[in-house]
């Protein structure tokens, strides 16, 4: 069964951090693109973190640029995305997903992705 299971959200102070991971089963994360992704209530859901070719070249967007840092693991066939100074914008769901499409070419997530997590809360709050 082709499946994405996030965990590592919850609740955290301005300035802290959370490490998030992604496990997945049923199919390789190696050579897929992977992201995750956000999306607050009343906005529409985000990219903060993508690789998209074999070259490991990851794409931020300027709203996390130098706090966020996506990774993977091909033993465990798991992603990560390590959050730091979390701010409370940074509240939402965070979902991992990944495709098997892939360039090197290219800077950005994908508008679609075939295998998409359920998604784990984190909300920043004092």
């Amino acid at each position: 069964q082709v499946q994405l299971v996030e965990s590592g959200g919850g609740l955290v102070q301005p300035g802290g951090s959370l490490r998030l991971s992604c496990v997945a089963s049923g199919f390789s994360l190696e050579k897929y693109s992977i992201g995750w992704f956000r999306q607050a209530p009343g906005k529409e859901r985000e990219g903060v973190s993508c690789i998209t070719g074999t070259n490991g070249r990851a794409y931020y967007p300027d709203s996390v640029k130098g706090r966020f840092t996506i990774s993977r693991d091909s033993a465990q066939n798991t992603m990560f995305l390590q959050m730091n100074d979390l701010k409370p914008e940074d509240t939402a769901v965070y979902s991992c997903a990944a495709d098997p499409l892939v360039n090197n070419n290219f800077e950005g997530c994908w508008d679609w992705y075939d295998h998409r997590g359920q998604g784990t809360q984190v909300t920043v709050s004092s």
